[in-house]
């Protein structure tokens, strides 16, 4: 009788052994497919970046001397609104010769350029903080907000420059954020 009580309890212990090594394996499975999400997830993070970094330097790279000048143009043009511009230069719509012709077309460079760099960001395509950080186009907005409220209703589109609007909104956003955490910087050391 010894013997075969013997035989039992080492069946009992290759039982148990069978037993832990499919639940070590079970485990091991597990914790590799846990590890593979974690991968992938910072995978989709790291070529997010990538993106969003490959498409600020494809924007930066249509940023040319010409472009500077008409930025240059346009904040040197003086008018206190879209009827004074008209007055002082035409509309901005018409397209006649001369010095006129020059000031709206880079008014029109300069726009552009704008919508093109709120586009990604009205698609949510670039973070709106690395867009801040870049170009917060604020002051260019606040200056040409006019003309494109003017042009707007001469043009019978509401939403022209709709993408540089947004872009603008955005960073008005990020400015005021920026200012409440500087408050709250100094409030408390």
């Amino acid at each position: 009788m010894r013997l075969r009580r013997r035989d039992n309890r080492s069946s009992k212990k290759r039982v148990l052994r069978v037993v832990d090594i499919q639940t070590v394996s079970v485990m091991f499975a597990s914790a590799s497919v846990m590890a593979g999400v974690v991968y992938y997830a910072f995978q989709i993070r790291h070529q997010t970046r990538l993106r969003e970094t490959d498409v600020i330097l494809r924007l930066a790279s249509f940023w040319s001397l010409e472009n500077e000048r008409a930025l240059s143009r346009v904040f040197a043009c003086e008018f206190k609104d879209y009827e004074d511009f008209v007055k002082r230069y035409g509309s901005f719509v018409d397209s006649k010769p001369g010095r006129e012709l020059e000031l709206k077309e880079s008014f029109g460079v300069v726009l552009t350029q704008m919508e093109t760099m709120g586009l990604p960001l009205k698609r949510k395509v670039v973070d709106a903080d690395l867009m801040y950080e870049i170009y917060p186009a604020i002051r260019l907005w606040e200056k040409v907000k006019p003309i494109v409220e003017g042009s707007r209703k001469e043009l019978n589109d509401p939403r022209a420059w709709g993408s540089f609007e947004y872009y603008y909104n955005e960073m008005k956003k990020r400015e005021q954020k920026l200012q409440q955490s500087k408050v709250g910087q100094m409030v408390c050391p």
